[in-house]
């Protein structure tokens, strides 16, 4: 595949690592501390609402005009960075997932409004196509059913783009498609702002401890 590309094609770009001050942390070797814990944040489209999670105890799903009230005393504690994860009640969800890079999806306005209010906050974002699609599934469907893995990475592609955009400084995909990343850096680099937004692989999600209540 190297053989194919451009010698004048920038196929990667490694300062993302190193755009952000917590990014710079992450990368000294240090051992672990509360600077690596990332809070998950659960977005719904329902602004003004604060929905338990039984499920998850302790958490909730927030409205957007309660996130910066709740996260205020946990920024002024320390907290460094935070996951966003957009679970939106009240949109039309169809076969390709149109809602997830919608300007008014949940994780896009929170990102414009943490953006604002936690200016050194990192933000990432969880992207995949699930909770946008009416069949439920992380991808684009072929009429037999099957994945169609072209048109799914190319949508992941386009949201991780949307993400970046509206303020997110990590693209963490929890999709399991083929050439997802390699497709979202390409992306990035096209816009040009793959060096300051970098990407987070699934391994460092799946395989945490902390991680497990959400399997």
């Amino acid at each position: 595949m190297a053989s194919m590309l451009s010698p004048n094609k920038n196929t990667s770009l490694l300062h993302a690592g190193i755009h952000h001050p917590l990014h710079r942390t992450w990368q000294a070797g240090t051992p672990i501390n509360k600077d690596m814990l990332m809070y998950p944040i659960f977005v719904t489209d329902n602004d003004d609402v604060e929905e338990k999670i039984d499920t998850l105890p302790g958490q909730s799903r927030w409205g957007i005009n309660l996130l910066v009230k709740f996260l205020t005393p946990l920024v002024a504690n320390g907290l460094k960075s935070v996951i966003i994860f957009g679970v939106p009640a009240n949109i039309e969800k169809d076969a390709v997932g149109s809602a997830a890079d919608d300007p008014n999806t949940p994780a896009i306005r929170a990102l414009k409004v943490l953006s604002k209010a936690f200016p050194n906050l990192l933000l990432a974002c969880d992207v995949c196509l699930c909770p946008y699609t009416s069949h439920g599934h992380c991808g684009v469907l072929r009429e037999d059913g099957t994945i169609n893995n072209r048109a799914s990475v190319q949508r992941l592609a386009d949201i991780s783009l949307a993400y970046a955009r509206a303020g997110c400084q990590m693209i963490a995909p929890s999709d399991m498609m083929d050439g997802r990343i390699k497709a979202i850096k390409d992306a990035l680099i096209e816009e040009g702002i793959a060096h300051k937004t970098s990407l987070m692989a699934y391994s460092a999600k799946f395989a945490s401890g902390f991680y497990g209540p959400f399997r």
